[in-house]
């Protein structure tokens, strides 16, 4: 743990720490770290922050049961800011009940249930809102209506044309193609009540996984 001395802490021995969700890369809140609330977090595995009103040691999810299991730790190029990879146990980070603390719209001063995160999670949310809210005249309700016919149709579809894009090595069809395809499977997966992060957690957890043999 000797990168914690190398760390560049404020005049009052605080640094500030980003929890980021380790998933799909949502900005889940923004608090404030010590030497000790480091140490704590890297020696149990549990996010650890300092309170500065209380002037004492915050154990994330204590009082909530919303703990923070720490996945990975970085900083930034002047070792000023901390990054903290996070599970959020509970789907909430906000003392507001909220999954983000960034939830509000400084333009528009609309609240949002979701934080930013990538564009395919972002995709998913949209689809399950559809299922959850039909629209009139809505494509995706179309195929969620018509079922795993329909469904698994376009899938068989869409993958022939990226595959036909491919052989044309054709870059912006092979772009599009992709992006119609992970439509469509996400489609299939709210359909079947899969979640989105179920897929992502199995492609995390395959992440420096031990290479199948050919």
């Amino acid at each position: 743990m000797s990168f914690i001395d190398n760390l560049n802490f404020d005049q009052n021995g605080l640094i500030p720490a980003i929890a980021q969700d380790w998933v799909d890369g949502s900005i889940l809140m923004m608090a404030w770290m010590n030497k000790e609330s480091l140490f704590k977090t890297l020696e149990s595995g549990e996010v650890h922050y300092w309170s500065r009103s209380r002037k004492e040691l915050w154990h994330k999810g204590k009082t909530s049961g919303h703990f923070q299991k720490l996945k990975g730790i970085r900083t930034d190029c002047d070792s000023d800011t901390i990054l903290l990879s996070i599970e959020q146990i509970g789907s909430i980070a906000c003392h507001t009940g909220k999954r983000s603390c960034f939830f509000k719209d400084l333009e528009t001063n609309q609240d949002y249930i979701y934080p930013p995160s990538d564009a395919c999670s972002e995709l998913f949310k949209v689809i399950e809102n559809r299922k959850n809210k039909p629209e009139e005249g809505s494509y995706t309700n179309s195929l969620l209506k018509d079922g795993d016919n329909k469904i698994l149709k376009k899938i068989g579809e869409e993958a022939a044309e990226f595959i036909m894009a491919c052989k044309d090595k054709d870059s912006l069809s092979i772009a599009n193609e992709a992006a119609d395809l992970v439509f469509h499977l996400q489609v299939a997966l709210v359909h079947q009540n899969v979640s989105w992060e179920d897929v992502l957690k199995v492609l995390v957890k395959r992440r420096g996984a031990p290479r199948r043999n050919q």
